[in-house]
């Protein structure tokens, strides 16, 4: 349950930033452009110096299972590292994700040293995890941009493509924000009134 305001809060955050980087409200924001904009430096794992080259494989896996993204903070530093095998799609969401976190403000994810040099990486909790997710999406998808289109008629797939998220991802943007049962309800509205029901 996200606290009174969240979402509205959400909304002015991606018009925001869309603005700070002279965007219009319904312009696809790249979240990589976004990250510049933070000055967030984002890297992919395989970037990271000294890896072994097993531990690389390992992850750089591509399963079910397999880890996305982490932040690390390094002073007045953040930094992103992604996980390179995922579709440009998750990539982007995946990235824009751990931006939500930066700006909403929660802390970055812990990493300790056991004594057997093990690393445990602590995570986000269930809430932070939730509102970074919700503002992700409000800066990927804007209520403004979901309205153009549905607005345009234009194709999910086309829409999905210009806007760098996956179909999957403006499908559910659509139906969690409302947009579609609204357009929907008008359309059938407009159905009946041209019939004369």
């Amino acid at each position: 349950m996200f606290a009174r305001g969240f979402k509205t809060w959400c909304e002015k955050v991606a018009l925001l930033q869309r603005r700070q980087l002279d965007l219009r409200p319904t312009d696809p924001l790249g979240a990589r452009v976004l990250a510049r904009h933070l000055g967030v430096d984002v890297h992919t794992v395989e970037e990271v110096p000294g890896l072994d080259p097993q531990c690389l494989r390992i992850l750089c896996r591509n399963d079910a299972d397999s880890w996305s993204a982490v932040t690390i903070s390094g002073g007045s530093r953040d930094v992103v590292i992604l996980n390179p095998s995922h579709a440009p799609t998750r990539l982007a969401s995946d990235l824009m994700h751990e931006l939500a976190h930066i700006l909403i403000g929660h802390n970055p994810a812990r990493i300790d040293v056991t004594e057997d040099g093990t690393l445990m990486l602590s995570t986000y909790n269930r809430q932070q995890e939730d509102e970074a997710n919700w503002l992700a999406g409000c800066l990927l998808l804007p209520r403004d941009a979901l309205v153009l289109i549905r607005r345009q008629h234009l194709d999910f797939g086309t829409a999905a493509r210009t806007y760098g998220t996956s179909r999957e991802m403006l499908t559910y943007r659509m139906n969690v924000t409302g947009i579609e049962r609204q357009f929907t309800r008008a359309a059938i509205r407009y159905s009946q009134v041209a019939r004369g029901v």
